[in-house]
């Protein structure tokens, strides 16, 4: 009983340390851009475009990677959910837990998942040129909506598969066609549908290499879908690689705003979920 004792008292330690070590790198990274960032991240820099000598520390800000990180994402999230719900909806009403193509298909999205969004970032710049498209807010859209598909198939569909079976043949029972039971299904799966958008948008607002192929760079702001578009990490990189402190300082700026954005997304989500989650049948 005693080493029953210390070994419940020794896991409860190594999980509070691991706890501990994770809060307390999230809290170094939050203090290094802030301390940094926080002085630098004036109202300039939120509500202009770079000016001239912008990259050599002179007047100027980053509209134009906060607009094209927004275009980019929101256009992505919408797409990506006009194309992944139907795929959850198929897996889970019109297929059978044991589907043997529902097996495989899940299968290939655990692999797309864990495909870095470099690749994703050559696969669609190989589109593009195929099609002869140049680096636009178009290219951008494309490689992020690959990007995000698996996040908001696997993340659904999780939920989808915990869905009382019971439900299910409840509705078929009382004459419900399969799209009458989608709409059952949409219902429970709500609190995935904003887990997944979460989880999506935060990695898609994140991520650089994908937009650096298809996206390309602009000071301005893309008026239409054939032209470049900036986005906050690409100009967190180029204004950090520079030597001039004070475009550095800009960097840490620009980096501390598009962690703000994820904190207010993370926190808007959390509230949806948890208003959706208490329509949902356990």
């Amino acid at each position: 009983m005693k080493l029953k004792y210390i070994e419940e008292k020794f896991i409860n330690g190594l999980m509070i340390l691991a706890t501990l070590t994770v809060f307390g790198f999230f809290a170094g990274i939050i203090w290094t851009i802030a301390r940094t960032g926080f002085p630098a991240l004036t109202w300039e820099i939120v509500s202009s475009l770079p000016g001239g000598g912008f990259y050599l520390g002179k007047e100027g800000g980053i509209l134009n990677a906060i607009a094209g990180s927004l275009m980019i994402v929101l256009s992505s999230a919408v797409l990506g959910l006009i194309i992944s719900v139907p795929i959850v909806f198929y897996m889970n009403v019109y297929l059978g837990k044991k589907s043997r193509i529902a097996y495989f298909t899940r299968l290939s999205f655990d692999v797309l998942f864990g495909i870095p969004s470099i690749v994703y970032g050559a696969f669609a710049f190989t589109i593009m040129i195929f099609f002869g498209l140049k680096t636009s807010l178009l290219g951008g859209i494309i490689v992020i909506t690959l990007l995000i598909i698996p996040i908001f198939v696997r993340s659904m569909d999780e939920v989808a598969k915990s869905i009382p079976k019971d439900l299910l043949e409840a509705a078929f029972s009382l004459g419900a066609t399969r799209w009458e039971v989608c709409r059952v299904v949409v219902r429970q799966i709500a609190p995935g549908i904003a887990t997944a958008t979460l989880l999506s948008v935060g990695r898609a607002i994140g991520d650089a290499a994908g937009v650096l192929f298809t996206a390309g760079f602009t000071d301005n702001i893309p008026t239409s879908l054939s032209e470049p578009a900036a986005t906050l990490p690409l100009a967190v990189f180029f204004q950090l690689s520079s030597p001039i402190p004070e475009v550095r300082e800009r960097a840490y700026a620009a980096a501390l705003l598009l962690t703000l954005i994820v904190l207010v997304i993370s926190i808007v989500g959390r509230v949806i979920n948890n208003r959706f989650s208490k329509h949902r049948i356990k």
